[in-house]
C-alpha cells in the first residue's frame, strides 16, 4: 500500500490551506469586527456601565477590560501578519520572526467571582475573544510549531494529515 503514495506529490498541508483560504478570510473579518465592537463598547456603553459599579467590581472591570484589549491586540497582530503572508508581503519565515515581537499568550480565565461582577456585554466580549483566541492559537500551532513526531515519521500522507489534526485539535 505504501507504494501507492511514493510517486505522488506531497499532500496538501491542511493548515496552509486553512490559513490561505476563505476560512482565514472569515477568521480575519471575525477578529477585526470583534476588535471594533470591543473598542466601541469600552469607549461608549462600557464606560457608562463601569461608573455604576461598586469599587471592587470597578477594579475587576478595569482588570478584565485591559486583559481583553491586550488579548485582542495580540490576535489582531497575528491576523495581520498572516494576511501579509497570504498577500505575498512577507514570507512565512519573515512572519515567524515578526511573530516573536508579539506573542500569543495562553488564555488566563478571569476569576469566577470577578466575572460575575462584570456587565453582561463585557462578559460576552470576553467569551467571544476567548473563542477567537483559541482558533488563532490552534492555527498558529499548526502553521508555525514543530510538527508532531508521528506526522514527521509517517510516509503515509493520510496518517500525516491525521497527525496534524490531532496536534491542532487533540484526541476528541
Amino acid at each position: 500500500m505504501s507504494g501507492l503514495f511514493e510517486n505522488q506529490a506531497d499532500p496538501v498541508v491542511l493548515a496552509e490551506r486553512m490559513a490561505n483560504g476563505e476560512a482565514f478570510g472569515t477568521l480575519f473579518r471575525e477578529g477585526m469586527a470583534l476588535v471594533e465592537a470591543t473598542a466601541a463598547y469600552l469607549d461608549g456603553p462600557g464606560r457608562t456601565e463601569a461608573k455604576s459599579l461598586t469599587r471592587s467590581s470597578a477594579l475587576a472591570y478595569a482588570t478584565e477590560s485591559m486583559r481583553l484589549t491586550t488579548r485582542l491586540m495580540q490576535v489582531a497582530s497575528w491576523l495581520l501578519l498572516q494576511r501579509a503572508v497570504n498577500e505575498g508581503e512577507l514570507s512565512a519565515e519573515q512572519a515567524r520572526t515578526e511573530k516573536t515581537k508579539v506573542k500569543l499568550s495562553a488564555y488566563d480565565a478571569p476569576h469566577e467571582d470577578s466575572l460575575k461582577a462584570l456587565p453582561f456585554r463585557l462578559r460576552a466580549l470576553i467569551e467571544q475573544s476567548r473563542l477567537l483566541h483559541d482558533k488563532v492559537m490552534r492555527l498558529d500551532g499548526m502553521l508555525y510549531k514543530d510538527k508532531p513526531l508521528a506526522a514527521k515519521e509517517s510516509a503515509n500522507p493520510v496518517e500525516h494529515q491525521i497527525g496534524l489534526l490531532r496536534a491542532a485539535f487533540g484526541d476528541r
